[in-house]
């Protein structure tokens, strides 16, 4: 909707109006610009399109997380770093299931951006693992998954991880 530095300078005016309304003792209208501010705050730090994605992610609704990740017109430019991966790897999800090139790297540069959560970094070595599985790059896989292993504190990509190093073996 708004780049990332236009959200901070509206912020800002609205809480200076808010001192305003403050010091002109319309406490009531201060408290309310205050929590309005709040909430450019909160999209500077999360952006609204790949909020919107990831709410059409959790309903396996890959065309409509493409719709949303398309709105966000340049990414570096638009996004805080940790957004950027964010963005790169719902990319790599989205085109895991299309074409693997573009996928490897678009986790790659997730994970160069970095993300916030474990889980998701171990997802993304998970899937550059699968991703190297199949192109025939044992060793790479073998490191990748061992690093996801580790990564995966809450054991719920246990099962991945062993399907994939089942069929390690047979490579």
């Amino acid at each position: 909707m708004f780049n990332k530095n236009i959200k901070l300078v509206i912020a800002v005016l609205i809480i200076a109006y808010a001192v305003y309304q403050f010091v002109e003792g319309n406490i009531g209208n201060g408290i309310a610009l205050i929590l309005l501010s709040l909430v450019f705050i909160f999209l500077y730090f999360r952006n609204e399109f790949i909020l919107l994605a990831f709410l059409k992610m959790r309903k396996q609704d890959l065309d409509g997380v493409q719709r949303w990740l398309d709105k966000i017109k340049n990414p570096e430019s638009a996004l805080i770093k940790k957004q950027v991966g964010y963005y790169n790897y719902l990319h790599g999800i989205i085109f895991s299931q299309k074409n693997l090139t573009q996928a490897e790297k678009y986790f790659k540069k997730a994970l160069k951006y970095g993300l916030t959560m474990d889980y998701d970094v171990a997802m993304a070595k998970l899937s550059l693992a699968g991703i190297a599985m199949q192109k025939r790059r044992k060793r790479e896989a073998t490191q990748l998954l061992n690093e996801a292993k580790k990564l995966d504190k809450n054991n719920m990509l246990t099962d991945q991880i062993k399907m994939m190093q089942q069929q390690m073996k047979k490579i």
